[in-house]
């Protein structure tokens, strides 16, 4: 859907290489996109690549973002959208407690800040859209910090569901796979180092792990992100979107 005169669309976690993505397909289509982030350079290079980006400076693990979001806000908001990762820190034995209150903090709380700081301009037919990562319903050995707080951000989104259905206001969760990105393969070379391996053979381990034997790309997380502003998205309500290539082979 093409987007209509002053409707906003909030990204956190746009200046990543997922969100970039995400944030590139919304400005060409029309949307008006306030990319949320810490790093002023990162905004300031995004905005002066893609028409129509706003930027907001903000730290979603503090609750000083929802004053700065709601700053930077110009009219209805359609759709904001948590993108906001977190290390991977190791699994559920050696992982630090810091690091999974970190994350809760990062994934749940930034969640529940930007819906806060949008509150006053959604409208029927918004959607609110969390990127939670399949590793929240299929614990790994290296990431117990993003399995966990993945897992608190799909029952935070059915929350939400219940919450603001009655508005007409919609939630939404993508489940992606190992996504396709330069962070993964930084993963996958520590991961080979502890090994004994190749980054490549880790990376081939992952792709085996899918069905169709592939990776998920930021472009696949995008293309979803856009679908889930069409009407028909409304039914998907409290749903989650598995693109994961066929990783979760058990009940959603």
């Amino acid at each position: 859907m093409r987007a209509a005169v002053d409707e906003t669309v909030v990204i956190v976690g746009g200046t990543g290489a997922m969100g970039e993505v995400i944030t590139r397909r919304l400005a060409q289509a029309g949307w008006r996109v306030v990319v949320v982030a810490r790093r002023q350079e990162m905004l300031a290079k995004l905005v002066a690549q893609v028409p129509g980006v706003v930027s907001c400076v903000a730290d979603i693990g503090d609750d000083r973002a929802i004053a700065a979001i709601h700053a930077a806000l110009k009219g209805s908001v359609r759709m904001v959208v948590q993108g906001a990762g977190v290390p991977t820190a190791g699994g559920v034995l050696e992982a630090p407690t810091s690091a999974l209150v970190d994350a809760v903090n990062i994934k749940v709380g930034g969640m529940l800040r930007l819906v806060r700081a949008v509150d006053g301009q959604l409208q029927a037919g918004a959607r609110l859209v969390a990127i939670a990562g399949h590793y929240g319903l299929e614990p790994t050995a290296y990431a117990a910090a993003a399995g966990v707080a993945n897992a608190a951000l799909f029952n935070v989104m059915r929350q939400l569901s219940l919450a603001c259905g009655a508005r007409g206001i919609t939630a939404h969760t993508l489940a992606p796979g190992p996504a396709d990105t330069e962070r993964l393969h930084r993963v996958a070379a520590d991961r080979a180092r502890l090994q004994g391996t190749t980054p490549e053979a880790v990376l081939d381990a992952m792709r085996a792990d899918s069905s169709i034997g592939q990776l998920t790309t930021p472009a696949q997380v995008a293309w979803a992100v856009a679908l889930l502003l069409d009407p028909e998205a409304d039914v998907l309500t409290g749903s989650t979107l598995m693109l994961d290539a066929g990783r979760r082979h058990g009940l959603p």
